[in-house]
C-alpha cells in the first residue's frame, strides 16, 4: 500500500528534478510517478553546482511542474500527478525527499530518514503516488 499526498506544498523556491536517464529540469513542486518514472529531486543549490556537468543534459523548465521528461526528452504532462510534499516544513520536506531518493526499494526507509535529517515537528502522510501511463 502506497500512501499519497493531496496538495502541493507553497515554495517560495525551486528544486531540481532529474530522471533516470540524465534530463534535469527546475520545478517549484515535487511529485512522484511510481517505480516505472523516478524522479529525483535536489534542492536550488544543486543546479549551480552542476548546471555545467557533461552527464547532465538541462532541458526546458516546464510552465506545469505536474509531469516528467521521458529517456528521449520528451515531456509528459500529468494533471493527475500526487504531490509529495505537504504539511510541515522541515520533517516533511526531508521525509518526500528521501522518499523519493529511495522510492525503487521501497518509501519507508527514505522517508524516514529524511524526516530526521530534515528535523521539525511536523509528520508526511505519504510520499509517493501509482505510475501514470
Amino acid at each position: 500500500m502506497v500512501p499519497t499526498i493531496s496538495s502541493a506544498q507553497t515554495v517560495d523556491r525551486t528544486y531540481v528534478a532529474c530522471n533516470s536517464y540524465g534530463a534535469c529540469w527546475r520545478v517549484h513542486h515535487m511529485y512522484a510517478y511510481g517505480e516505472t518514472t523516478p524522479i529525483t529531486y535536489y534542492n536550488t543549490d544543486w543546479y549551480t553546482a552542476h548546471q555545467h556537468d557533461e552527464h547532465i543534459r538541462w532541458v526546458a523548465d516546464p510552465a506545469d511542474d505536474r509531469g516528467y521528461y521521458d529517456r528521449d526528452a520528451r515531456w509528459h504532462a500529468d494533471p493527475g500527478a500526487r504531490a509529495v510534499a505537504g504539511g510541515a516544513a522541515g520533517a516533511g520536506v526531508g521525509a518526500a525527499i528521501g522518499c523519493l531518493v529511495t522510492l525503487p526499494v521501497g518509501c519507508a526507509p527514505g522517508a524516514a530518514v529524511g524526516a530526521a535529517v530534515g528535523g521539525g515537528t511536523g509528520a508526511v502522510a505519504g510520499a509517493a503516488s501509482t505510475p501514470h501511463n
